[in-house]
């Protein structure tokens, strides 16, 4: 095929300074962005230039360094907040998705959510999207309910149809699978659970690093996703949510900042979205968010997403020469994000992850945090490679060339 390309890679690599090292003797070949992306060198710079210049505590000081520091943070939630399509008041800054992922268990569902009640997510879910609702079920004498999956990796949309006619109070589900690539069609999922009456959070780890997204328009209540996968340091993410949810629940946490007035016997809460920050938060990952979204968008997300689709066809095209390659997931580059999740013959993931590597090329090997779904595909582990803006062809050739060796030292 053509090797044509949305954006300038070579350009762009020159950005990230980890891409200029080499493993055992090798280039780089980093494909396991969907784990954790690399940074480039403007992220870094905003780290360095908070800790070297304005340090200080937010929210508190009138010095100079803690208004600076207010100021950036604050304009890093506002950065956030217009990534995705919302407002700054209904963004909540957390670790990441896990932690947004139970920020809601707690603040909203031991509110909310009632002996005998019904939740709902799918069997393509990070566990961070499973076990929250388990623990939330197991404590409130709720039901936890799978929506199932067709054989090409897609939601099955009848059986998740069924499950709404039981009107479940909260329904869960991944924007983009993290192991199948599968993108989900949100919009019209949230429409459904809404008829439904439910609550819907939508898990967007993997979707809002690689594509446009419109959280006012996708309809969602809660939208969770991760600093670490955009570009962004890791310890950052954001909750995105209705105001007036967030104005009804309780804090997720006690302590500094989140309060308006401490007595003896009682507290007030703090405006959202303070009410949910409390303590010291994580100012210089925030600020180094900021820098990841102001590279991003000058790249342009639709750009981003053109790149990614043009480099997963190429990709599924020629690893499928491989011998023994077998992927998993949407066979239309246009229905999944970038990752393509595989096994090679009967060579274990971890074994050809260790031969890869000694190539210089990283994947990522295991379940994936997503156990329920290896069980629905009848398998222990695969092997996944992923992709982001540094990316390009010629890693692509690469990962064959390291499956075609692989395939070799296991005779296939």
């Amino acid at each position: 095929m053509l090797k044509t390309e949305a954006i300038d890679v070579q350009k762009l690599r020159a950005d990230f300074p980890i891409l200029k090292r080499k493993v055992h003797g090798k280039r780089l070949v980093y494909l396991d962005s969907a784990a954790t992306a690399q940074k480039p060198q403007a992220v870094i710079d905003a780290l360095v230039d908070y800790y070297s210049r304005y340090n200080s505590n937010v929210h508190r000081s009138v010095h100079t360094l803690g208004e600076e520091a207010t100021e950036a943070y604050e304009e890093a939630r506002a950065k956030a907040a217009r990534f995705v399509g919302s407002s700054p008041k209904g963004l909540v800054f957390v670790r990441g998705t896990t932690e947004a992922t139970n920020l809601v268990k707690f603040a909203w569902g031991e509110k909310n959510v009632k002996k005998g009640d019904v939740l709902v997510t799918t069997l393509m879910e990070h566990h961070s999207n499973i076990v929250p609702w388990q623990l939330l079920a197991k404590e409130k004498g709720a039901t936890l309910k799978f929506a199932g999956l067709l054989p090409d990796g897609t939601i099955d949309m009848a059986d998740f149809e069924k499950l709404l006619k039981e009107s479940p109070r909260l329904v869960a589900f991944a924007h983009c699978s993290n192991v199948l690539g599968t993108i989900n069609d949100v919009h019209a999922m949230c429409a459904k659970a809404r008829a439904s009456g439910a609550t819907t959070l939508v898990d967007g780890a993997q979707s809002v690093p690689h594509m446009p997204v419109d959280v006012g328009a996708i309809g969602a209540d809660f939208y969770a996703y991760s600093g670490h996968k955009m570009l962004g340091p890791t310890g950052i993410g954001a909750l995105v949510a209705k105001k007036e949810l967030l104005e009804d629940m309780d804090p997720f946490q006690g302590g500094g900042e989140m309060i308006r007035e401490v007595f003896l016997d009682h507290a007030t809460w703090n405006d959202v979205p303070y009410k949910f920050e409390a303590g010291t938060v994580n100012i210089a990952d925030a600020i180094g968010l900021g820098a990841a979204i102001d590279y991003l968008n000058a790249i342009g997300m639709e750009k981003v997403r053109e790149h990614e689709v043009r480099l997963l066809k190429y990709a599924l095209e020629t690893l499928s020469k491989a011998k023994g390659f077998h992927s998993y997931g949407p066979s239309d580059p246009q229905k999944r994000g970038g990752v393509v999740s595989f096994n090679l013959g009967d060579v274990h993931p971890h074994d050809l992850a260790t031969i890869l590597d000694e190539e210089g090329i990283a994947i990522r090997s295991g379940h994936h945090c997503a156990q329920p779904l290896m069980r629905w595909l009848n398998v222990a582990a695969t092997s996944r490679a992923s992709f982001h803006v540094y990316n390009s062809y010629d890693d692509v050739d690469a990962l064959k060339a390291g499956l075609d060796k692989a395939g070799s030292i296991f005779r296939l």
